[in-house]
C-alpha cells in the first residue's frame, strides 16, 4: 500500500510516499481503508521531534519509532479480527491511532476500543478532522473546566483546529462564547457561535476589564500573570499545547504547561493542565453533539495523500485556521 513515511527527523522534505506492507488486523483490531485523514500540530512536532524533550516519547534514535504520519482518520472496515463483535467490514468509522504507524496511507489497523462509527450525515473528510482536536476541546472544557451553562468563556486560538470544536463545544455546554484570532478569521469564529470575538492584532484580551469563568487558552504566548488577570475570583485557566510555530527549543510550550502545574498548588485560581489520550467513550460524545447539529468540523484545505509533506508544510508555516484533510 502506500503511505507517507519518515526515517528521520527534519522539515516536512523528510517525509516521502513510499510503498510499504499493508497491515493486517489482529484479534482485537480492525483494519480500515482510510478514506480521509487529518493533519494535527502532533505530526509536526513528531515530524521535526520538537521540541527535544519530546523525543522520550517520539524515539530518540535518527527518527521517530512510528515511521508513518497522521493519528485522525475516517474510512470504512475492510477486515476485522476475530475477537471483534461491535463492529463489521463495511461499517463507515472515525478515529485516533494515538502515536502509532499512521493514518496517512491507504489502510491502517486500530484496536476496537479506539475506533467508533461516524457520525451520520459527515463526510470522510469531516469525521477525519474530529478525534484528536474534538476530544481535546471536550477533554478540556467538560472534564478540566467542568463548563456549566451561564458561564463565560474565553477561547484564546479560537480559529485553530482545537479552537473551532472549543467554541462550538461551549455553546453547546450553554456557556457565554468569547474566542480570540486574528483578523482574517473574525467571520469563521463568529459563524461558529461566538457571541463575541476579540481580534488580537488590535485589542489586547488581557487588558480589557472583562472577566472570565474559564479561559482555555490553546497558543501558549501569554504569561500565566497575564492569563490569570482575565479570570474571575475561583475562575478556571486551562492550558492545552502551544501550536507549531518557533520549534528548536529544548522543553517548547510544555515550559508553560510545567510552570502551570507548578503554579497551580499556590493560587486561588483553578490551573488545569487536561491528559488527553484517546477513547472511543470520546468519540460517541462526539458524534453525538456532531448528529444533534451541535458541532460541524470547519475544513480549511485538502490535500491528496501523495501531497501529504505540503499539508505540514501549510500547518506549519501559514498557521492554518480550522483542520487541514488528507483524503484519497
Amino acid at each position: 500500500m502506500r503511505a507517507i513515511v519518515q526515517d528521520r527527523y527534519g522539515a516536512a522534505d523528510s517525509l516521502r510516499l513510499a510503498e510499504v506492507a499493508r497491515p493486517v488486523a489482529a484479534d482485537d483490531q480492525v483494519l480500515v481503508r482510510v478514506h480521509a485523514a487529518a493533519v494535527n500540530a502532533y505530526d509536526w512536532h513528531a515530524m521535526r521531534g520538537d521540541p527535544y524533550i519530546a523525543r522520550l516519547s517520539f524515539g530518540l534514535g535518527a527518527g521517530p519509532r512510528a515511521r508513518i504520519r497522521g493519528r485522525d482518520f475516517a474510512g470504512r472496515v475492510e477486515a476485522v479480527g476475530r475477537n471483534v463483535t461491535r463492529l463489521r467490514a463495511g461499517d463507515a468509522v472515525y478515529g485516533d491511532l494515538g502515536p502509532v504507524d499512521g493514518a496517512f496511507a491507504e489502510y491502517v489497523r486500530v484496536r476496537e476500543e479506539l475506533v467508533e462509527r461516524m457520525p451520520a450525515g459527515l463526510t470522510f473528510a469531516q469525521a477525519a478532522a474530529m478525534p484528536v482536536a474534538g476530544s481535546t476541546a471536550l477533554i478540556c472544557l467538560r472534564d478540566a473546566a467542568r463548563l456549566q451553562p451561564g458561564q463565560r468563556l474565553l477561547v484564546n486560538g479560537a480559529s485553530g483546529g482545537v479552537g473551532t470544536f472549543a467554541v462550538q463545544l461551549g455553546r453547546a455546554f450553554g456557556a457565554q462564547v468569547t474566542g480570540v484570532c486574528g483578523t482574517r478569521n473574525l467571520e469563521l469564529v463568529s459563524g461558529l457561535g461566538a457571541d463575541e470575538v476579540v481580534d488580537y492584532t488590535r485589542d489586547d484580551f488581557t487588558r480589557g476589564g472583562r472577566r472570565y469563568d474559564v479561559l482555555l487558552d490553546l497558543v501558549g504566548n501569554r504569561s500565566l500573570t497575564d492569563l490569570r488577570r482575565v479570570l474571575a475570583p475561583g475562575g478556571t485557566l486551562v492550558l492545552s499545547g502551544g501550536g507549531v510555530s518557533g520549534g528548536g527549543s529544548l522543553f517548547g510550550p510544555m515550559s508553560l504547561l510545567v510552570r502551570g502545574r507548578l503554579l497551580a498548588r499556590l493560587v486561588r485560581h483553578r490551573l488545569v493542565v487536561p491528559s488527553t489520550v484517546p477513547s472511543r467513550e470520546n468519540l460517541v460524545a462526539l458524534r453525538e453533539f456532531a448528529e444533534a447539529g451541535q458541532v460541524v468540523p470547519a475544513i480549511d484545505r485538502s490535500y491528496p495523500l501523495d501531497r501529504a509533506p505540503e499539508a505540514i508544510r501549510y500547518l506549519e508555516i501559514e498557521h492554518a485556521r480550522a483542520k487541514v484533510v488528507i483524503t484519497g
